[in-house]
């Protein structure tokens, strides 16, 4: 089906289904411009909430405008934003509840919407944590992990980049993979050496890099260039168009929906943990235990 343009040419019809669009903003990002990629993002993060939200209130949690969303679905082809709105719309009858919807149902349960001070703080970020978490199980493929664990366990060596906020998990990683034996590395931007150690890196490795928005500099061009050099890379970033997406052979997506002073590390942590723990079992010869990491301290 074509579209005519209104001067009389023609456009290929806007993309039908909720896959052909997410499809489709990916092949477009790095065209878009920066209004329009913080509404990709937004919109990708949130799919739960496009269809539901009037087109105010989702420009109002993007830190948009209206006007900018209506610009954004017409440069995808469509008339205007209810158009896009109807693709998110026929989606939702699958969907799991969103992430507001998931809030504000455990904060009913919990009864905490109405403490207040340094406690009422703590009930609101249990809340977000529990939600967050709930969203990583729904939403990580076996498959993923599957994938992530294999290359953990036939690297030779394990690299680890990650700065910034992002730089606890990548220490925790560091001390469960050693005391599994494993061979690793972590990229420390101390002394400003994690650009030339990452050009050792072989394809016999694997490296596991960690960036959330505002992503960290060094840790996109490292992870860009060890790309290139064919090596193998796990990503964990807050977004399918993360800049982290094009260079990973195994990416893990988890959404931050609300870029606020706190910012949880709760879901990364626990997949972290997660690969850390299915490492183990794969590497542990008895099947009648629950895999274990050797304790460092001694009673």
């Amino acid at each position: 089906m074509k579209q005519v343009k209104s001067d009389g040419g023609e456009s290929a019809a806007p993309p039908a289904t909720y896959e052909e669009l997410t499809r489709t903003i990916h092949e477009k990002f790095s065209r878009f411009s920066p209004t329009n990629q913080r509404i990709a993002v937004y919109i990708t993060q949130n799919p739960n909430n496009v269809p539901v939200l009037s087109v105010a209130q989702l420009a109002e949690q993007c830190g948009s405008h209206a006007s900018s969303f209506v610009r954004f679905a017409q440069q995808l082809g469509y008339q205007g934003f209810k158009e896009l709105q109807q693709v998110y719309k026929a989606r939702l009858a699958t969907a799991a509840p969103g992430f507001d919807a998931r809030i504000d149902a455990l904060k009913s349960d919990l009864q905490t919407s109405g403490k207040g001070g340094a406690k009422g703080f703590l009930a609101d970020l249990v809340v977000r944590d529990i939600t967050s978490l709930e969203d990583l199980l729904a939403d990580i493929a076996e498959e993923d992990l599957q994938h992530a664990v294999a290359l953990l366990d036939s690297a030779e060596t394990i690299y680890l980049l990650g700065q910034l906020r992002s730089e606890p998990i990548v220490a925790l990683l560091r001390y469960i993979l050693t005391m599994l034996g494993r061979r690793t590395v972590l990229l420390d931007c101390s002394g400003g050496l994690a650009t030339h150690i990452a050009q050792t890196i072989s394809a016999k490795d694997v490296l596991l890099t960690v960036s959330f928005r505002f992503y960290a500099t060094e840790v996109v061009n490292v992870t860009e260039k060890v790309a290139e050099q064919g090596v193998p890379i796990i990503a964990i970033s807050d977004s399918t168009l993360s800049p982290l997406a094009k260079s990973a052979t195994v990416l893990f997506s988890i959404p931050e929906h609300e870029y606020t002073f706190s910012r949880s590390l709760a879901a990364p942590m626990c997949l972290a943990q997660a690969l850390t723990v299915a490492l183990a079992a794969q590497q542990q010869s008895s099947e009648d235990s629950p895999p274990r990491i050797p304790f460092v301290t001694q009673r």
